[in-house]
């Protein structure tokens, strides 16, 4: 595979109650989540945004300790082909893996 590994970190804010979502694979660096379900919607965030890539997601407790890290191997195989069927002027999506 070619493709480049993502590094994602997810590390308590110190200005704000939540946490932040920083990786260089991030358009804007960072993004930030608050509530009880916080660190597991990021997680599931890097996840699928990098699923084409390797990634490794590290999450940091207020020490700066890492308390939690996940692997995932960029496995991706689905496609998705679009048919036109002429008759009816209507589009079919089949997708695939």
């Amino acid at each position: 595979m070619t493709s480049s590994q993502h590094i994602y970190e997810i590390r308590p804010r110190k200005d704000h109650p939540g946490f932040d979502l920083i990786s260089d694979a991030l358009p804007f660096g960072r993004l930030w989540y608050d509530g009880p379900t916080a660190v597991s919607n990021a997680i599931g965030y890097a996840k699928f945004y990098s699923r084409s890539h390797d990634t490794v997601i590290r999450v940091y407790d207020e020490a700066g300790n890492v308390i939690q890290t996940h692997e995932q191997a960029g496995d991706f195989q689905g496609t998705v082909s679009v048919t036109r069927v002429k008759q009816k002027s209507r589009n079919t999506v089949k997708r695939h893996g």
